[in-house]
């Protein structure tokens, strides 16, 4: 078969640690004469060095290709190989299977369509195997043969492997998954890898090479409507203005309407241009640029799409969720989500429940931890058009990026738009925060204090609410031991809860604002995130962030509440600055030392901080 009309087969390797996984596909390459000389060569090199079969050839090496994985012997990294034989082209990923590399597996699970999921016969089904089967099943992939490697340590037991695979077919059919191919191997010796065994002459089902070259696998539904994100506005000149793409589903050519989303804007396909040259025609998984007949606003992150079938345009969703970094997803804070080429502020409003990867039952939680699974209603601060996940992968999915360390914290697949807020619009007022603000003639402000707990934040705030109140100032303050009799007086101390704390206070310090008042807020508001979210609710200019900077040696010496005590004797849990994290502001508007200055210095610090910028004038 010539190589142009072969078709491709994205596959993963996945299982728990130590299963073979990269053992395996050195063993498809090896067995498939797809090594060459100089790399045997390197491959007998490097078995003396960091071998660990006693064999001449470790084949793992062949897949296994950082340092540390060689001296750990495991995978840590998602390792493509791309490898053919007469009947078809192969990408395989091979994915860690140690739980801290969980987020890896997910990721190389993402662009495939076919899974192999290892198990060691000695073993059997780990954990570890029933959440990469989990993932993999939330990922889309419906087609998965079940490879129960190392069968030559069990003495190919035939009634060992029909016992694994009876449990295993058990637990996915609860996933939804049918589709399952059980095959035992040794990948090791090459039983049943590349070419059959007679070592297992029971075993009358293909070798996994010869499945993998013939398997028809599920993908998105064929001729599905026309999806393109946008991802670059291209102006190769003065008269040219197309739009850049890879085409995520159906296909295009000139003449076809289209809708441009989340706008709701018509349009007509002017020229599909590819490599500088006309195109008839478009389809999915090429990348393109094209014009429209109409002059419209269109830019990155927006969809291009069939007028026919249009995707979801909402800012809240329902979606699976897969935790992938040490610190707990938190209801509330906010996260930076990207979903194709679009970009957007989203908070999760409501964990429903997490995913038991033993046994697939919904548990009630008030945070994921790393590598959990959660069905999660999420909300985002503009409209986005997104599809469900399983009709179409690139359109559906999702990653959430903590916006302090910019580090991609978890991945979620779109289940269903949320249309609960669809008959809820702002209502006009005729008095608006400009006009409330004149009657009183001053400028609305909100000053957060921040500090450990005894640093002196109440004390200052309070001063300088009198003082405000004194020169004729109208005022509020929102302390935080006094909002928790009232309306916080349902959250503990939880850092789940301490987020929906400050995402309270934050809301009501805005409305506050709105009614132009000056607010004077005092939390200890631990977490950056959250004091990151409240200035950004506010206009420019209306957010001080005071950083009462007292050490924790001073805070436990004054320990005015006796807390400090508590929580050392181990009777108060989650405490700040004990067992609880702190974080300090990284660029505060003011900084006081709270070390043991009067605190009417502080105020007056802070008064003529004020005035410098125009928040008060006397």
């Amino acid at each position: 078969m010539a190589g142009a009309e072969k078709s491709l087969l994205r596959f993963i390797t996945c299982g728990s640690v130590d299963d073979g996984k990269s053992t395996l596909i050195g063993r498809l390459l090896y067995d498939s004469r797809l090594v060459f000389d100089d790399q045997l060569e390197a491959l007998e090199r490097d078995t003396r060095k960091h071998g660990t079969t006693g064999e001449k050839f470790d084949l793992a090496l062949l897949v296994d290709g950082l340092q540390a994985e060689r001296e750990q012997a495991i995978t840590i990294d998602v390792a493509y190989r791309f490898f053919a034989t007469e009947k078809r082209k192969f990408i395989v990923a091979d994915t860690p299977g140690h739980v801290q590399y969980t987020r890896n597996m997910a990721t190389g699970a993402s662009t495939a369509s076919l899974a192999v999921l290892l198990i060691d016969a000695r073993k059997g089904i780990l954990t570890q195997t029933r959440r990469h089967a989990a993932i993999v099943a939330l990922l889309g992939i419906r087609s998965l043969v079940l490879a129960v490697n190392k069968m030559d340590l069990i003495g190919f037991d035939e009634r060992r492997f029909a016992e694994i695979v009876e449990t295993f077919r058990e637990f996915a059919a609860q996933l939804g998954v049918s589709d399952v191919t059980a095959i035992p191997v040794s990948a090791l010796r090459g039983d049943n890898v590349a070419r059959g065994s007679d070592a297992m002459p029971w075993y009358r089902g293909p070798a996994l090479l010869p499945f993998l070259e013939e398997v028809e696998v599920e993908t998105d539904p064929p001729g599905g409507a026309f999806r393109m994100p946008v991802q670059w506005v291209n102006r190769a000149n003065l008269d040219f203005r197309g739009y850049a793409g890879m085409i995520a589903r159906g296909s295009v050519q000139p003449g076809d309407s289209v809708v441009i989303e989340p706008s709701g804007r018509t349009s007509r396909i002017a020229r599909v241009v590819f490599d500088g040259a006309d195109r008839d025609a478009a389809a999915a998984g090429e990348a393109v640029t094209v014009t429209l007949a109409d002059e419209i606003d269109v830019s990155r992150g927006d969809v291009l799409c069939s007028p026919q079938d249009r995707p979801l345009v909402s800012d809240q969703v329902a979606a699976n969720v897969i935790w992938l970094h040490d610190e707990p997803m938190l209801p509330g804070r906010p996260y930076l989500l990207r979903a194709g080429t679009a970009q957007a502020v989203a908070q999760v409003t409501e964990l429903k429940h997490k995913i038991n990867v033993d046994s697939l039952e919904h548990q009630a939680a008030k945070t994921l931890t790393l590598n959990e699974i959660g069905v999660c209603n999420l909300s985002f601060d503009r409209a986005l058009a997104l599809d469900p996940y399983k009709s179409c992968r690139e359109c559906g999915s999702f990653i959430l990026i903590d916006r302090v360390t910019n580090l991609t914290v978890g991945a979620g697949m779109v289940e269903f738009s949320l249309r609960r807020a669809a008959n809820i619009v702002w209502q006009p007022l005729s008095i608006d925060k400009r006009r409330r603000s004149e009657i009183k003639g001053q400028k609305p402000c909100v000053l957060w204090f921040t500090g450990l707990s005894g640093a002196g934040k109440s004390t200052i705030a309070n001063l300088l609410e009198k003082r405000l109140v004194e020169a004729g100032r109208h005022t509020y303050m929102l302390d935080g031991d006094n909002v928790r009799h009232g309306l916080n007086k349902d959250l503990g101390f939880t850092d789940a809860d301490r987020v929906e704390n400050i995402r309270r206070v934050a809301e009501t310090a805005k409305l506050m604002v709105d009614a132009g008042l000056i607010v004077v807020v005092s939390f200890i508001s631990p977490f950056r995130s959250e004091r990151r979210m409240a200035r950004e609710l506010m206009e420019s200019g209306e957010f001080l962030e005071v950083y009462v900077n007292t050490p924790i040696e001073v805070c436990e010496d004054r320990d005015p509440k006796g807390l400090y005590r508590k929580a050392r004797r181990g009777e108060i849990a989650n405490f700040t600055g004990i067992d609880s994290p702190y974080e300090p502001p990284d660029s505060p508007d003011l900084v006081i030392d709270g070390r043991g200055g009067a605190p009417e210095v502080a105020v007056e610090e802070l008064v003529r901080e004020m005035r410098a910028r125009g928040l008060i004038v006397w």
